[in-house]
Parts: structure tokens; sequence; C-alpha cells
């Protein structure tokens, strides 16, 4: 009798199991294998469309909520690269917590009853630094990244095969149950195949040791137009309706679609209508498109010192859901209607193919009709300037320039690409005072009190080494920090000219990058930079105050970020290459080949002072007034979490440059550089017509980045550690957290 009353529990636990999987779409093994019209999942053809969403670039308590927002919007798929330099710190030892947690991602990706599309790598670009490959693999003898080089091969093939056994032993992959269905190796590698010696073996032999990894799932390689069988080569473009894969017996997938692009500090903001976007889904799927992924969905945030060259800390990338986490209206929303509008075609688009007919000099129509009766159709009107109306099976239709119209029957226009019904959110930035914490809101910024930490300038502690001439910045620092001093000293006698006769020096220095902060006899000089993308110099002149005697000269280098991606971009040199003085007698005195005295960082770094745990490494002066435009100059305040449950965004504008914390957590790089008043910005921009990333920018003279993301997640209510170490001089008491509100308009 017993065992007949515990039997019915176990049906019962059982039976709720096998729901809640198969209620989220993954209840058993799934086969998946394509041909040229689709993915086929179990023997059924099946649509994807995709949402780009990164991981490290958002955090874990984000999750659930930005791929909700993107099913809402109307997708069936995740898409993420995989972050190798974040995992794996040293060789050999690894790191799967917090934001890299990147189980917990795909499973709540499953839990969210949606496909994965898992992109290994493990080279990355995404304006990631140094392209997500880690930095310390560089110094591995014989190394040569993304070439035919078996140190760099041994340690791709040891990743991958650890990343892959990951996620085979939580059974992740679709063939075992899980959410995968696509998995990627490399990335937008044949362009660059000419450059190595080896290229082209380079690439055949990551294909064939991914295919060899036994994942049950195809693999993809995007940009890589020869991919052997059985991997499958894609397109990353802001249009791909023309792109055709090398075997006929492929599906026609678009990895990436640019929704719009990614920022550089001094550089406008870009962005791409929602109109552009649209047409251009549009178009891939009427010419056949089965899984198209957008390349972002949702940007994020390019926390601590992860960005690539000269990238700002917002990945926003002028996404769908916006680097906050929010819908960015009337893009989301648009997108929304058109993938509902494609998904009613689903069927016939996938088990049938298209029949083209011309409807105009730049119009045409592909009809997708099957043996049952179904029928959609999909007209466009490429003209980029002229609306037209067409006649199609006898039937008038009004087609907007560079538009797209879904007839979900062949009948009835269900949605036109050109025709916006969202309504644009209104964006506020709500400021607040830093308050004190365990203090009243009303107080405001006069109970904040501050903790203040001045930095040495130049060698602090003992120096690293001294050196005849000028060494490369990243082969000495390692990427461990931005940071390296370059010291040394200059003796003049009373009788110099410049003295005589009052006038000042002029200090000229030439570096690869990528800023430098120019101290004279512990002084902060202010000077011209310029640097030049397309040379990679940076150039930097001062006026100098020069002292008859000795006279010290320390010059802190900096870089921002390293660069991601690029024919043997691991070997682009930074830091000094030129120092000159111009004003001595009518002569120019090269420093250049002088002995230079070498520091690697700054002291609070080092001594990892924004880490609650080590805020008694350093004597630090309290304070109700800190200093401003005091550079090396490390703040610290506690203060409360603010008031709501908005996304909060820490406002830097009255700050120089430097790094922000809290609670021990990167915010991020913040630099107060403008985009020049010379910059093409346009007041409102026409969707019509090819787009590229220079063709709607705004923000001329404008800061590049003004409010720096900090997760609602790393606040606690009170106590909070805000940590700020400022390069060249600031205002602290100017900064303010501010409340990311977005409102709808009520109709007039």
């Amino acid at each position: 009798m017993k065992r007949m009353k515990i039997l019915p529990v176990r049906l019962i636990v059982l039976f709720i199991f096998f729901s809640f999987c198969c209620f989220n779409s993954f209840c058993l093994a799934a086969n998946v294998t394509y041909d040229h019209r689709s993915l086929i999942i179990d023997g059924r053809r099946k649509l994807f469309l995709s949402a780009s969403i990164h991981y490290p670039r958002s955090v874990p308590a984000m999750w659930p909520e930005l791929i909700q927002a993107a099913k809402e919007g109307g997708l069936n798929t995740i898409e993420s690269y995989v972050f190798w330099s974040g995992h794996e710190l040293s060789p050999g030892k690894y790191s799967f917590e917090g934001r890299y947690d990147l189980v917990k991602f795909v499973k709540t990706v499953q839990q969210a009853g949606m496909y994965m599309l898992l992109r290994i790598g493990p080279f990355v670009a995404a304006e990631y630094n140094y392209g997500g490959v880690p930095v310390w693999l560089h110094y591995i003898p014989g190394s040569v990244f993304r070439s035919y080089s078996k140190p760099f091969m041994s340690y791709m093939q040891k990743f991958m095969t650890l990343i892959v056994d990951m996620m085979k032993k939580e059974k992740l992959f679709a063939s075992q149950g899980g959410p995968i269905i696509l998995a990627q190796v490399e990335n937008e590698y044949q362009w660059y195949e000419q450059f190595y010696k080896g290229g082209k073996e380079y690439a055949m032999w990551a294909a064939s040791m991914a295919v060899s990894q036994n994942t049950g799932v195809p693999w993809i390689m995007c940009q890589q137009y020869d991919a052997p069988d059985p991997v499958i080569d894609t397109c990353n473009s802001f249009y791909c309706d023309q792109f055709t894969p090398h075997s006929s017996k492929m599906p026609k997938i678009w990895t990436e679609n640019w929704p719009g692009w990614f920022k550089k500090f001094g550089a406008p903001d870009p962005h791409r209508p929602h109109q552009d976007v649209a047409f251009s889904v549009a178009r891939f799927i009427q010419k056949g498109g089965s899984v198209h992924n957008y390349y972002m969905y949702h940007g994020g945030t390019n926390f601590g010192r992860t960005s690539g060259d000269f990238v700002t800390t917002s990945y926003d990338y002028d996404a769908p859901i916006d680097e906050y986490g929010l819908p960015r209206n009337p893009k989301w929303g648009h997108l929304k209607e058109l993938h509902e509008a494609i998904m009613l075609c689903e069927g016939v688009l996938l088990n049938s193919d298209p029949i083209n007919l011309s409807l105009g000099p730049s119009q045409e129509a592909d009809v997708y009709a099957d043996s049952s009766g179904a029928c959609a159709a999909f007209l466009s009107n490429t003209d980029n300037a002229t609306d037209t109306t067409v006649v199609f099976r006898n039937v008038s239709y009004f087609l907007p320039a560079w538009s797209v119209s879904i007839l979900s029957d062949c009948k009835n226009v269900v949605f036109n690409t050109a025709k916006v019904s969202t309504q644009t959110s209104i964006i506020e930035m709500v400021p607040e005072y830093l308050q004190q914490s365990d203090s009243s809101a009303d107080e405001g910024s006069k109970a904040l009190q501050w903790d203040v930490f001045k930095e040495m300038t130049g060698i602090w502690g003992e120096a690293n080494f001294v050196k005849s001439g000028l060494v490369d910045h990243l082969n000495t620092t390692k990427d461990t920090t931005d940071y390296l001093w370059y010291t040394t000293s200059i003796i003049f006698s009373e009788d110099e000219e410049f003295l005589r006769t009052g006038s000042q020096p002029v200090l000229l220095i030439e570096s690869k990058g990528h800023t430098l902060h120019a101290f004279i006899n512990q002084e902060l000089v202010q000077g011209n930079s310029t640097y030049s993308t397309g040379t990679l110099v940076f150039s930097f002149t001062a006026l100098i105050p020069l002292k008859a005697g000795k006279n010290k000269i320390d010059l802190l280098s900096m870089t921002v970020g390293l660069p991601s991606a690029g024919p043997f971009y691991e070997w682009t040199g930074t830091g000094l290459t030129s120092v000159k003085i111009k004003g001595f007698n009518n002569r120019t005195l090269d420093f250049s080949s002088y002995n230079w005295t070498y520091k690697i960082g700054v002291q609070g770094e080092d001594l990892r002072i924004y880490n609650p745990d080590n805020l008694t490494n350093v004597n630090w002066t309290p304070t109700s007034e800190p200093p401003k435009n005091q550079p090396l100059t490390w703040y610290k305040a506690v203060v409360n979490e603010p008031v709501g449950d908005e996304p909060i965004g820490l406002d830097m504008l009255h700050m120089g440059k430097g790094q922000a914390w809290l609670n021990g957590e990167p915010i991020g790089r913040y630099w107060d550089k403008r985009s020049s008043i010379d910059d093409h910005c346009v007041q409102e921009c026409d969707y019509r017509g090819t787009f590229n990333q220079q063709k709607c920018l705004t923000g001329s003279g404008e800061p590049t980045q003004r409010w720096y993301h900090v997760p609602r997640s790393w606040f606690k209510p009170s106590g909070n550690i805000l940590v700020i170490f400022e390069e060249k001089g600031g205002d602290p008491t100017r900064i303010r957290f501010s409340r990311r509100n977005i409102s709808i308009p009520f109709p007039v």
C-alpha cells in the first residue's frame, strides 16, 4: 500500500518536469540539419530571428529581462560571442564567474524558451580589447594570432575544446536537448588570409578542428566564402539580400546585421534609421534568407578596461534595446511588427522557392506559394527617392521609396518597412545629488564627505628599470594597466637665451598612442594633441615653463583600449617614440635617446584601493571640500543608492579623464573628449538610400560620452563606495547619479 501511495507522487513530479521542459521548447535531444532553405530541427524547417546580447557587456541580474525583451520583440534566438580574454586570465587559469558566467547565460536563454547561436571564435573582434584574445598569448614564443602558428593554434584549440566540453557537460547543445543550434569558429577571416603565410591552411584547419568537436550541431564561419563542407559560410554587413552561400546545399544566414554602429572617444554619435534596418531585414527574407541576427540587439557596456582602442565605455550601438536595458522606440517597436509579419509567412517561406516578378525599373515581387494554397509575397521598391504604385495580381499597391511591403496572403499588406506606427520614446536623464550614506535625501550634496588621495607625479616606490631610449608601452605593461611613466631630467644654465628673454620652449612629443599627460617640475602642462588613425601617430605640443638648474620631466603614457582587429594587429606598438624640446638658441634638442626611468602603473591602482577590501592601503584625507582641477587624484565617497528602480548613469560631464568603480565593480574609463565641431552631423536622417556608418551622425562638438552605466545590481541600499581616479583634473562636487526615464508621449 505504501508503494502505491508513492507512485502517483513520482508520476506528478515527472509530469511537471517534462511539462516544464516542453513548455520551454527543449524537452528532448534535437536533430539539427540544414538544406538550401533553412536549418531543420527534427525534420522541420524553421525560421530564426536572433538578437546579439553579449553576456560580459551586461550583468547577470539584467540577463533575464534583456532576453525577455528580445522575445517580446518577436525574436526566437539569442547570439553571443565567447570572450576568451575574460575567461583565460593566464595560461590555464580560468574564470567563469559574474559577468563571465557563460553557462548561466546560456541556461537563462534556455529558461526563456529561446534558441542560442554560440560564436566561440575564439577571436571575436567586436570592438573588444585585443579582439577578445588574451594579451599574454602574444608573448608566447612563436605565437602569431590567427595564423598557421603552432603555439597559437594549440592554445586556440585547447580553449575551444574547453568551451565545447563545458557546454556538453551541461547538455546545452540542441543535440543534447539544449538551446544551442549553431556554433561559430573564427570570425571574418577570409580577407585577412592574404596577409599571413599559411592563412588559407589556418582557416581550413580551424574549420576541421571545430567539426571534430562533435557538437551535434552545424558550424558556421562568417565572411569565409570558401568554408569547407559541412561548415556554412555566412554574411556580415548592413545589407545581405544579395549574399549567397558558397554551396547551393546551404541556407542563407546573416550573422551580423548592424542596426547602428559603435562610438569612439572624440567622434560623433552614429545612428541608423529604423526604417532602413527594417528594409534590410525584409529584403533578406524576401531573397530567401532564413537565419537573421542583429548585431547588436543590446550593445551594453564595456565595463572596466574591456573596450577596443578608443572605443567608448558605452557600447550602446543605437540598438533596439539601449545600453541600460530599455527598449529604444520606435526602433524596437517597429522591428517587433516586422518580425510578427515575417513569422506569419514562416511555413510557406521555408517550404517553397520564390518566383521573382518585375514590377518596374526598381520594383519587384518575390512570391512564395506551396501546394496547400498558402501564399506570401514581398513587394519592394529599391528606388531611393521616388514613391510609386505597382500592380500585383491586378491590385494596385503603394510602395514608398526604399521600402518593402509584406503580404502574408499575397493580398493584404500586413507591414511596410517605411510606415512607422510606433511612437518615439522620450529619454530623460534625471539627476540627483550623490547622497551621503545614511543621510536624508533633502541634505543633498552639502552632507557629502569625500576622502582624497593624491598620487605622486612620476616614479612612486622603486622604479621598474632605467633604460637609454624610449620603450614600447604595451610590451612593458603587458596591458596590466593603462599607465606607464617615462621620467627624465635636464639641467639648464642661467645664460640660456629662453631664460633671458622670458620665452617658453616647446615640448614636442610623438607617440604610437594613445594619449598622455605631461608634467614639468610636478606641474601638469596643457597642450594640443592630435591622433591620426591612418598613421597611428599621436602628437602632443605644449609650451613648457623651464627654469635654470634641474628640470624634471614626467610623462604619463596611456592606452585607451587595444586594437581589436586587423592584419597582425597584436604587433601594433604603443607608447612614446620621440621627445624633443624646441627653443634653445634656435635649436631643437632630441631627448629620445636619453636615459629614462620607467614605472608601470599608478600607485593607487597597484594597491587596488578601488576595492573595498583595500581601502586602508593608503592614507586618505577626509574633506567636505575636495580639491578641484587637481590631476592624479583619487576621490572616494560612501553614498546611498539612488531612489526608484530606474537604470542609473554616472554623470561625469565635469570631470576630465580617468576610471570609476562602485563597490569594487569597474564602471569603466571616462573621458571628457568632445567630437569636432567640423564633423558632418545631421538634424534629421533620410532613411532612403544605402546606409553607412558616416551617414547619420549627431553630437557635433559635444562630449562623446557623458553618462556611464552603473547597474542597479551593483548597489546596496546604503554604504556604497564610489571611487574615482582623475588623471588630469575635474570637479568631483558636480558628479551626479542620473536615473534614466523613458516615456511615450500622449497623442495630440
